[in-house]
């Protein structure tokens, strides 16, 4: 399946099957999407959860209003944003950047100016906001690959943030909670599958000018 007939199949799965799991081939797949999506910069300044304890997902379900498909999908992929962003950060980043590639670090000086600026020049909360635009392209490549592969999931941001920071010791590692990616495979109980895809016509949507 193409992804765009993979994006017209898939729809916000409500109730999963829990019954049925993914296998390891089909997780690493959606990481993989995941991992090589772009960043601003390249920098990916957010952490990625896969959670799979049921007992810490019994506890974000009650910070998510109860829904079911924080226990009932197969995993739950947790985007988390680094709410600060300095340089050591950019160095990390530099420095693996010349090992993959192969050339000095300090040719990377022009860039190391350039991002650390950059960064230095934006106030905490526009920083921490700006990593959290970026860990949603992620989660658009976690959808657009399970669309793909017909695996099934829910993106979410209706759950209490402050309460997944505390459950999962969020604050501790310098994140916040940004959205959710719930994975697995429908349920047949889940009635939003029968019904039609709304989508604003393209030629309201789009405008070639």
């Amino acid at each position: 399946m193409n992804i765009v007939e993979g994006l017209k199949w898939r729809y916000a799965t409500k109730r999963f099957d829990s019954n049925k799991k993914l296998t390891k081939d089909q997780l690493e797949y959606l990481k993989d999407a995941v991992n090589y999506i772009p960043s601003s910069f390249g920098l990916q300044p957010y952490k990625v959860f896969v959670i799979e304890n049921p007992e810490i997902r019994a506890k974000l379900q009650e910070a998510a209003w109860g829904q079911p498909q924080l226990t009932e999908a197969s995993q739950i992929f947790l985007f988390a944003n680094f709410t600060q962003y300095g340089p050591d950060k950019v160095e990390q980043f530099l420095k693996l950047g010349a090992e993959i590639n192969n050339y000095p670090l300090e040719n990377s000086a022009g860039y190391r100016d350039l991002l650390n600026g950059t960064i230095s020049s934006l106030t905490p909360e526009q920083l921490s906001n700006w990593n959290a635009k970026q860990a949603y392209i992620a989660l658009g490549a976690l959808v657009s690959a399970a669309a793909e592969q017909q695996i099934d999931i829910c993106p979410m941001e209706g759950f209490d943030k402050a309460k997944f920071d505390e459950i999962l010791g969020l604050k501790e590692q310098g994140l916040t909670s940004v959205c959710i990616g719930a994975v697995g495979s429908r349920s047949p109980e889940d009635k939003n599958q029968f019904l039609k895809k709304v989508r604003k016509p393209k030629s309201e949507l789009f405008e070639t000018i």
